[in-house]
């Protein structure tokens, strides 16, 4: 099994209503995908963070396989979410892959 983890930081410029929007936009967009990409086990996606974080969301999800993870990142169904959800809102991305 493969784990992906990545966290993100929404650019600054938005509102706490804007935030809450952004973030609940990734949430539904990301977790939507599950079921929909082979190999992708399980996809979760953090947005309540504490104070002391600092970052904005996070996603955490598993794979069968280190293929599978590679052909989820090419997958249209989650191109499309990363282009239209996640991409245009945030400021920076953080990854780590590791199995399990």
């Amino acid at each position: 099994m493969v784990k992906h983890v990545i966290l993100w930081t929404l650019k600054d410029k938005y509102s706490g209503a804007e935030m809450d929007n952004i973030k609940a936009g990734i949430k539904e967009g990301l977790e939507g995908l599950k079921g929909q990409i082979p190999g992708l086990v399980d996809i979760n996606v953090v947005t309540n963070c504490l104070p002391s974080s600092n970052c904005d969301v996070m996603l955490d999800s598993s794979f069968t396989d280190y293929e599978a993870l590679k052909g989820y990142s090419t997958n249209p169904a989650h191109v499309a979410v990363a282009d239209t959800k996640v991409r245009p809102f945030t400021a920076s991305r953080t990854c780590m892959d590791y199995e399990v």
